[in-house]
């Protein structure tokens, strides 16, 4: 009897441990390094996103500030009409009190009067021009004041999306530092000198290509030489020089050294110039990378791009296809 309930119990206890899940490994430092570089690639795409989204705060910034410089001026335009109207509502009354029109316009309900354009027959050709001249400055402000508001609708949502992809880059990096901080220490500094020896290999191979550029004239001949030229500089959020960059402020800087004005956002670069095709590239060429876009570079010729990749790397050259996850989706042309 003992003998066959061994067997069983045996059985039982080996089917209930096969039911166990087995515990997960921890990740290799090959696999650490590429979620971190994943995480500072989707930070930098973020960043990109909130450039994007500083371009249009400091265009409708401006926009509203001209026509809230516009709106000041017709107040006073119509102030002085007022005055002028006031003036002509004395005279009225001490040549027999006011008319209907008058007592329409300066009656409680100023909308009144205005509905009731007939009764300016009552004055004379003068006052009416004057009163015409009123009704139209009231108009004019009333549509400015909504402007103005539409604007600072647009402001406030502009305003709210920089800070929304500013804090999503600064997660992303944070994601990252949680996760080398799982590592020990020996770990951490291993994967630093791995990257270290990365970007210095990096380095040299760019400065190796960059040197083997044949010379190109006009703006994309300078900005090439430009941006060649910061090769080894850091990336940093939002930098745009003198010693550290983001994509969209390296190539800014570039073509601003020729002359061309250009924005700080990948996005917005990707709307300017000419647009010409990938399988007709040419030196200087901007390339733009992600749906939506979120990174550029500038093309130098034979199928290799000078750029600032990302957070932990430095300007380099590498080659212009598809970056990762990010596909090559347009160029233009400055």
């Amino acid at each position: 009897m003992y003998r066959r309930i061994l067997p069983r119990a045996l059985l039982a206890l080996a089917v209930s441990a096969s039911m166990v899940a087995p515990a997960q490994a921890a990740p290799s430092l090959a696999q650490v390094q590429a979620q971190v570089q994943r995480l500072e690639e989707d930070a930098t795409a973020a960043a990109e996103g909130a450039q994007e989204a500083k371009v249009k705060l400091v265009s409708l910034t401006q926009t509203l500030n001209g026509i809230r410089a516009k709106a000041a001026a017709q107040g006073q335009t119509l102030s002085a009409l007022q005055k002028s109207l006031g003036v002509i509502a004395i005279e009225q009354y001490k040549n027999g009190g006011l008319s209907q029109s008058l007592e329409l316009l300066f009656s409680s309900d100023p909308t009144l009067y205005l509905t009731s354009a007939g009764s300016l027959d009552a004055i004379s050709r003068r006052k009416s021009a004057q009163l015409r001249s009123y009704q139209a400055a009231q108009q004019r402000l009333n549509a400015t004041t909504l402007t103005v508001n539409d604007k600072m609708a647009l402001v406030a949502a502009a305003e709210k999306k920089f800070k929304a992809q500013s804090a999503m880059a600064q997660a992303k990096l944070a994601q990252a530092e949680v996760l080398l901080s799982k590592l020990t220490k020996a770990e951490r500094e291993r994967l630093a000198k791995l990257a270290a020896a990365k970007e210095d290999a990096d380095q040299a191979s760019s400065q190796a290509a960059a040197r083997a550029i044949s010379s190109v004239s006009g703006r994309a001949g300078i900005a090439i030489k430009y941006a060649l030229k910061q090769i080894g500089d850091r990336y940093v959020f939002g930098a745009a020089g003198l010693v550290t960059w983001d994509c969209s402020g390296l190539t800014m800087r570039a073509y601003q050294s020729a002359g061309v004005s250009l924005p700080h956002s990948s996005a917005a670069q990707s709307r300017m110039g000419k647009k010409v095709s990938t399988k007709s590239l040419k030196p200087g060429d901007l390339l733009f990378f992600g749906r939506p876009v979120s990174h550029v570079g500038m093309y130098i010729g034979g199928g290799k791009m000078v750029h600032a990749p990302r957070s932990g790397s430095r300007v380099k050259v590498t080659t212009s296809g598809s970056l990762g996850s990010k596909p090559l989706v347009g160029a233009r042309r400055f």
